[in-house]
């Protein structure tokens, strides 16, 4: 009998490990988006752990729509001229950010497209977009909603900056990430700051 028991918790044991899949939550609109673990969440911000993941990467010039246009429009051709290429880079994708990293001059700014697991993708030969890999790591995520905007994103980090110093934690404090899940014409918008834990 103890035997018995024995091999059935352990089939079950077994069965409830297997198989088990990450779900992506529900702002990703059914769509492949980064994996990741809440590591804790509190009334200002979440701890995230995300997985190892692969983006596109443009520069933008300034942060003027037209420049932000520009940058998306560049993302959206690399896509299609490698997919014509028999690659399998797609640009129905959520998210996508707009990182900052602020200067004592000046501010970089660049738009980034995720890039599924798995997916194939060419050697680089376009000066003008970069396949970037991040690795694995710890980021705090702002979310709030409204139409998304340079102005909503600079306020929020600085919002979810200071909850970070108030909570002790330590970060990036010259980078943040906004990020999007909706499209620009979208009725209600999912919103999130990034800043990355060092």
């Amino acid at each position: 009998m103890e035997k018995t028991l024995l091999v059935f918790v352990a089939l079950v044991l077994v069965s409830s490990c297997k198989g088990q899949k990450w779900t992506p939550p529900g702002f990703c609109h059914q769509k492949k988006c980064p994996e990741f673990k809440v590591v804790e969440t509190n009334q200002d911000f979440e701890e995230r752990l995300y997985v190892a993941t692969e983006w596109i990467t443009t520069k933008v010039e300034s942060s003027k729509s037209s420049d932000l246009m520009a940058a998306f429009s560049r993302l959206k051709n690399y896509c299609q001229k490698q997919n014509e290429a028999g690659y399998e880079i797609s640009d129905d994708v959520w998210p996508r950010l707009i990182t900052v990293t602020e200067g004592e001059d000046s501010s970089a700014v660049s738009m980034s497209w995720f890039v599924p697991p798995g997916t194939k993708t060419p050697e680089n030969t376009d000066e003008s977009v970069t396949l970037q890999s991040r690795p694995e790591d710890t980021v705090y995520v702002r979310v709030f909603g409204g139409f998304p905007s340079i102005e909503s994103g600079q306020e929020n980090a600085k919002l979810l900056r200071e909850a970070l110093a108030k909570a002790g934690k330590t970060f990036d404090p010259n980078t943040y990430s906004g990020v999007g899940y909706d499209h620009y014409i979208s009725f209600t918008h999912h919103n999130e700051i990034w800043i990355l834990a060092v």
